[in-house]
């Protein structure tokens, strides 16, 4: 997950807003009372019988973001220069990551010492970059995998910026990335997997087909390559991520048919509070609860999960799970109040200087 502009022609989409914490708060449930790496004493299933049969489907809260994703970021980007989209970019996702990997190094250096997490200072440094993933060193933190997934979005929606980003090439790219990343699947090609990211590329592209609904109208072509992309997200989310990684993540044999069911609800929840007469409606406070979206998720795992280990069997599970929950949301209003607002327009502002910098000093060698 990473945090998102969701404006357009002065308006919000605030329900679309709501759903971005909707999707944090579900993978928070889903870590705090369904996946087996809980460190409660017992296991979280026995701990929650009932509610983990549903918060075992919670990890599908991140297959929510990246339609979401694909919505807005293209709705940000588009009509900007790469330098501008960079700019956006880098200073919405980095300040409240630079604090999570510190915080989480701290908390597994000195407060978690044998957690096996790598907590070396050379493991800490290529964290803080964003692309450990691609350098092949370990997550500080666990919930930063879908961090490298947006980030290769980004930088694809930058190359569209740079060779010019038209309706025509956005519905080609549509069509053919999800098509090309499937191809790319079963070549076992590491590299290509890494890049085109086959399991989410119909995420991303079913959201990227809603705003162009949203910006030029319904049209059979347009609500084709959605659907098209909702057929592959929802087949790839059930076959790899429901009844593999989450199965196994939660010990239970969890339903094709349910997680096939959520994954529609999924699509046609973001198409109706962007495509229909729902969207820029909903009360404003979902702002400001969207603004909590990317602290809570990037807090919630660890420091969750240490707070569990603090007070699991010593006191009410629910009474643990209470202060778990408050205290990912208090860090994240934090976060959000005393490191984003502060450093994100410090950011932007020393970036676009630099770009603009560079295109004067282009413009100026080449006259």
């Amino acid at each position: 997950m990473a945090p998102v502009s969701i404006a357009s022609d002065h308006r919000r989409f605030y329900f679309l807003d709501g759903l971005r914490l909707v999707a944090a708060v579900a993978v928070l449930a889903y870590h705090y009372t369904a996946i087996n790496k809980a460190p409660w004493q017992p296991d979280a299933a026995h701990q929650f019988p009932v509610l983990s049969n549903i918060t075992s489907y919670g990890a599908l809260g991140v297959q929510l973001f990246f339609v979401i994703s694909g919505f807005v970021i293209l709705l940000s980007a588009y009509g900007r220069s790469v330098g501008d989209f960079v700019a956006s970019r880098v200073s919405r996702l980095y300040p409240a990551y630079w604090a999570s990997v510190i915080a989480a190094f701290v908390l597994f250096r000195f407060l978690q010492p044998n957690s096996g997490h790598d907590d070396s200072i050379t493991g800490f440094l290529v964290n803080m970059t964003m692309i450990q993933e691609g350098m092949n060193v370990d997550h500080l933190d666990g919930v930063y995998w879908t961090l490298w997934i947006e980030l290769l979005f980004y930088v694809l929606i930058a190359i569209f910026l740079a060779i010019g980003l038209t309706e025509q090439r956005v519905m080609a790219f549509i069509l053919l990335w999800p098509l090309v990343a499937a191809v790319a699947k079963t070549s076992n090609s590491k590299i290509l997997i890494n890049f085109l990211s086959p399991d989410y590329a119909p995420l991303f592209c079913a959201g990227m087909a809603l705003f162009l609904i949203h910006k030029f109208g319904h049209s059979l072509l347009r609500w084709g390559l959605f659907t098209f992309n909702v057929f592959i997200g929802t087949y790839f989310a059930n076959a790899n991520f429901v009844l593999k990684s989450m199965s196994y993540n939660t010990g239970r044999d969890l339903s094709p048919v349910v997680g096939g069911a959520i994954m529609i609800g999924i699509f046609a929840v973001v198409a109706l509070v962007t495509v229909t007469p729902w969207a820029y409606k909903g009360p404003r406070w979902l702002t400001v609860a969207g603004a909590l979206t990317f602290p809570l998720y990037l807090f919630h795992e660890a420091w969750g999960w240490w707070i569990i280990s603090l007070f699991s069997g010593q006191m009410s599970k629910w009474g643990v799970l209470a202060i778990a929950v408050a205290f990912s949301f208090v860090v994240a209003f934090l976060v959000e109040r005393w490191v984003e607002r502060p450093l994100r327009p410090l950011i932007s502002r020393a970036l676009r200087n630099t770009f603009s910098d560079v295109s004067k000093r282009s413009e100026n060698s080449s006259a």
